[in-house]
């Protein structure tokens, strides 16, 4: 199965015995939308609701900073996705959180995911049918592991100032990357880490919502002074939409990608780590 799978590819799939289909939308309180209700109003037939908004570690610093193993894998299981499974993530969500989807489930141990590209509202503008109410599955064993090289902390980060071994991508638009745009949650300072270049995550997709082709992913990397030929760290608010950016670098083929989990939300409200105003240098 490939990265991104059209709709048309998902249609004559459905009903396959190890086909498994996950509504992974969520929001932003600013959005003012409840991603359960309308999973349920409306949702692609046989696919499962993940909750991507409690699927964090509320202990941790960060907005969003991942669930531990245990957890994750014990949330999947109830959902009835597990071991052999093929998983197709889809969204209805301006911050493309099925993106966060696929990054938890790769890297928790699933080995054949893929985004369905467009999206619901892509299916739904094809006329093609919806379902109601909780889809639900059968309980399946998911082996977990956590394959933490993907992953990167605020000491490596802050480590990573000196180093400069790998190169900081940041997902948010450009005023809050600049700093022109402040930050709207309290405490919260604004700016970005020293170094960093910016991709603004809406960039990589089409006016339809579908994802742009790779030689304009490219494009869109090598015009904001991203080497691809050099390791890359995605940052983001609140570590979402960084995974928009490492999705993104997958479809053209490039995995020496990392998330920096507390991204700007651990970053930013910290006094005493360095910020940079202004367009990247």
């Amino acid at each position: 199965m490939d990265l991104l799978v059209s709709t048309n590819w998902l249609a004559q799939e459905m009903g396959a015995s190890d086909l498994r289909i996950v509504d992974a939308s969520a929001f932003l309180p600013e959005h003012a939308r409840d991603a359960a209700l309308e999973y349920e109003a409306c949702h692609i037939p046989g696919a499962v609701f993940m909750d991507i908004a409690n699927l964090t570690d509320p202990a941790q610093p960060g907005m969003n900073m991942l669930p531990s193993p245990e957890k994750f894998a014990s949330r999947m299981q109830s959902l009835g996705l597990g071991d052999g499974s093929r998983i197709v993530v889809y969204d209805d969500s301006p911050i493309k959180s099925a993106a966060r989807g696929w990054f938890m489930l790769t890297m928790f141990g699933a080995t054949n995911v893929a985004l369905l590209d467009g999206g619901i509202a892509k299916w739904k503008a094809e006329g093609r049918p919806c379902a109601q109410g909780k889809h639900t599955l059968r309980h399946r064993h998911f082996t977990v592991w956590s394959d933490n090289r993907s992953v990167r902390t605020k000491a490596q980060m802050l480590a990573n100032l000196a180093s400069r071994d790998e190169q900081v991508v940041d997902a948010r638009g450009a005023g809050r990357f600049t700093g022109d745009v402040a930050e709207t949650k309290p405490g919260l300072a604004s700016g970005h880490i020293p170094g960093a270049r910016n991709v603004p995550y809406s960039s990589l997709f089409e006016p339809d919502g579908t994802w742009k082709k790779p030689e304009a992913l490219r494009a869109a990397f090598g015009e904001a002074g991203v080497d691809l030929e050099k390791p890359l760290v995605a940052s983001c608010g609140s570590g979402m939409t960084a995974n928009v950016l490492i999705f993104a670098l997958h479809l053209i083929g490039k995995e020496d990608v990392a998330l920096y989990d507390g991204s700007w939300s651990e970053w930013g409200a910290d006094p005493d780590a360095p910020k940079e105003l202004g367009a990247a240098r």
